[in-house]
């Protein structure tokens, strides 16, 4: 065994020292070459034995290692060649199932788009609908009520015409057509009376917003713009005074109310305008008087609505003077101080 690793030794080093040159031995280069030797440290320690009687050797956790069959270059060159196919089909695999995940997400996502574009312009032909049909059955805009005045137009010559073409073809009588024209026109005045009731309380509709809107605009906090860019809400004196207008306002207007409470918003009225002299003023008092002193009387309250109606406006026409609501200056079309030259210039 010692002999055959010994020869084996042998062997490689001659092999070596003729692949570098090194054949004769009795040459200088071969007799002054300097071989190296290199240790390797085992992680397990191990050894060999040889059996022999009377040792006992553990074979339980041997390994029996068999030689397998010879591996040719040409075998590692062909099972180098079937691990290249095998990569590069499962490289290819995941590309395609790559980008066929990001077509079925851009395909997704188109749709979603599609299907979110289609269902804001279903939403929008709706609404659109819906306001037409909110702009016939309650117009408030002059728009409004043009349109309903050409629809109306458009319906009284349609009919027209049919009944005209009915007598010409001998489907009506001569009578027969004056009567059907005589209630196309019972109709056509009977709508026309319609759209004026709904101008009417369009009229009352839109003055009570622009009025509510006026008085909101008068009370709200200034904004003022801070060196950074962001706003700042300051409530000023003017703001104060034209919220506590505003406030009496709305009291007067509240309807439903008990008499001790009415009592209350005429008294706070009062003393509002008793700040100022004037003919408003002596007019507003002289109504609040008039008010309070029928409902000590029990009066009902269907007959005060005339009396009430004229108290706010005239508390209306107070809010609105600049000279008892100096915020009221910022809603005038017409400035206050050129109402009074012109009013000079006409008493001279």
């Amino acid at each position: 065994f010692f002999f055959f690793f010994f020869f084996q030794a042998e062997d490689g080093i001659r092999d070596a020292q003729e692949s570098r040159g090194l054949g004769d031995v009795y040459k200088r280069q071969v007799q002054t070459y300097q071989y190296a030797t290199q240790e390797t440290i085992m992680t397990r320690e191990f050894s060999s034995q040889t059996p022999v009687p009377g040792i006992v050797i553990e074979t339980r956790n041997d390994k029996i290692i068999e030689a397998k069959a010879y591996f040719t270059s040409e075998m590692w060159m062909k099972q180098r060649e079937v691990t290249t196919l095998y990569i590069q089909r499962m490289t290819r695999g995941w590309l395609a199932r790559r980008e066929a995940a990001r077509a079925r997400k851009e395909r997704d996502h188109d749709s979603e788009e599609n299907a979110r574009k289609q269902e804001e312009l279903r939403k929008k032909d709706e609404e659109e609908h819906k306001r037409e049909i909110e702009r016939r059955m309650h117009p408030k805009t002059t728009e409004d009520f043009e349109i309903l005045r050409n629809e109306l137009d458009a319906w009284r010559e349609t009919e027209t015409k049919k009944i005209k073409d009915a007598g010409k073809n001998g489907e009506l009588t001569p009578e027969e057509v004056q009567k059907a024209l005589h209630q196309l026109l019972l109709k056509e005045t009977k709508l026309l009376q319609t759209i004026d009731r709904l101008k009417n309380t369009a009229s009352t509709i839109n003055r009570e917003d622009r009025i509510e809107n006026m008085l909101q605009a008068m009370s709200a906090a200034k904004m003022w713009k801070r060196t950074d860019g962001r706003f700042t809400e300051v409530v000023t004196p003017l703001t104060t005074r034209a919220k506590e207008l505003m406030d009496l306002y709305h009291g007067l207007k509240m309807p439903f109310l008990s008499i001790d409470d009415r009592l209350d918003i005429l008294l706070h009225v009062k003393w509002t305008v008793n700040e100022f002299d004037c003919n408003l003023t002596r007019e507003v008092v002289d109504l609040i008087d008039r008010e309070a002193d029928m409902l000590n009387r029990g009066r009902p309250e269907k007959s005060l609505e005339g009396l009430r109606k004229r108290l706010c406006n005239l508390f209306l026409q107070f809010v609105e003077t600049v000279e008892f609501n100096p915020e009221a200056a910022r809603f005038q079309k017409v400035p206050r101080k050129m109402l009074q030259e012109a009013q000079t210039n006409f008493n001279e």
